[in-house]
């Protein structure tokens, strides 16, 4: 991960999911804290304008020669990883170019959003709840889900044989004050146990750790467990780890959003018919992928492969894939959930996520496609 980024980016040495806290967390009243995707590692973006052919005959969409699409490399991202090396993104987009780039961490994402180099993108709920209350709701809009789960807590079994044995261990979380840090210290104070939410000293030592390293710190005995999201969770399963518990039983129908899709504002307003394009290219892969699950899992590896030059083992591949979850809802009230966890915490200011949904267009392809629309609790614009 790389080191020394400025206050406004992923901090060094805590993780993707990053967060876009300001160096000591000290301004939590100046900053909303609950910050950063559920997965990735570092913060720099790796251009991609690579095309699958377009379709003769083909005409472009609002007049676009291209559409720029960000996501992660990471199962979570499932449906973009499918879609792109399916070439669905490109066949409902036409003669509009689709061109993609892939992100490490969210604040570099958010950046790119802001910034124009991309137009719509595939990213965790905590910077989208970020990115959103630290522009005053003017510069994304959150348009459709795309995951669910995937996230757990591994032991080391030798130590931790029940619920009750977390209490005086030391757990790893990918970031202070990322989704699943938040997630682990909202657990921790139902427990009825006591951490400081900055410091993570208390009745559990919070470690905050780099998903990359967690794996060796966890083989090392440096960390006991750890709260992380997949494929995370599954190579410390591979390591001896033992899975005490999934996230998902803690939520109403074991559902929560891992992953949603967002859009620029000013790229929704001025090209509608090809935001359509690309959820209507989701909704169909999500189709495939959940009809098709041993495909689509050898389909998201091989764009995994492509985009990091490694693939995922296996033993690693099959667990995480099984605990994820391709929804086109994007599970709008355990989004208002999480950053309430937050508040509780201590670290991030109340928000206000009024205006931060618009799923018209989402409903309007689900309707089409003979689907059921979706909900936005009550936080949608207009």
């Amino acid at each position: 991960m790389p080191a020394n980024l400025p206050p406004s980016r992923l901090r060094p040495n805590e993780g993707a999911p990053g967060s876009l806290l300001r160096r000591g967390l000290a301004v939590a009243v100046a900053l909303p804290l609950l910050t950063l995707a559920a997965c990735g590692y570092g913060s720099q973006a790796k251009d991609d304008t690579s095309n699958q052919n377009v379709a003769a005959g083909s005409k472009k969409i609002d007049g676009l020669d291209s559409v720029k699409i960000g996501y992660f490399g990471n199962l979570t991202h499932a449906t973009a990883l499918v879609g792109r090396e399916q070439g669905i993104f490109q066949k409902e987009l036409g003669a509009t170019k689709a061109q993609y780039a892939t992100f490490n961490a969210g604040p570099s994402e958010i950046e790119a959003l802001n910034s124009g180099s991309i137009d719509i993108g595939w990213i965790g709920p905590s910077p989208a709840i970020n990115g959103y209350t630290k522009s005053d709701g003017k510069n994304l809009r959150i348009v459709a889900g795309s995951a669910s789960g995937g996230v757990k807590l591994v032991v080391d079994p030798k130590k931790v044989t029940s619920l009750k044995d977390v209490k005086g261990k030391r757990i790893a979380t990918p970031q202070l004050g990322n989704t699943q840090d938040v997630a682990f210290l909202n657990w921790i104070a139902d427990q009825g146990w006591k951490v400081d939410s900055q410091s993570g000293k208390g009745d559990v030592t919070v470690v905050r750790s780099d998903n990359k390293v967690t794996p060796d710190a966890f083989r090392t005995g440096s960390v006991d467990g750890a709260w992380v999201p997949e494929p995370t969770a599954s190579r410390l399963v591979a390591e001896g780890g033992k899975v005490l518990l999934d996230e998902a039983s803690l939520w109403p129908d074991k559902k929560f959003v891992i992953t949603n899709i967002i859009v620029s504002q000013n790229f929704l307003k001025a090209h509608p018919k090809a935001v359509e394009a690309v959820l209507k290219a989701s909704v169909e892969t999500n189709k495939w992928i959940n009809a098709n699950s041993d495909a689509a899992k050898a389909a998201a590896n091989k764009q995994l492969a492509a985009d990091s030059g490694k693939a995922l083992p296996v033993k690693v591949l099959d667990p995480a894939w099984k605990s994820i979850q391709l929804t086109n809802d994007p599970l709008a009230s355990t989004l208002n959930t999480e950053a309430q966890h937050a508040v509780k915490a201590g670290l991030l200011k109340q928000p206000d996520l009024k205006g931060i949904y618009d799923l018209t267009i989402l409903n309007k392809v689900l309707k089409a496609a003979g689907e059921s629309t979706v909900d936005d609790a009550g936080l949608g614009a207009g």
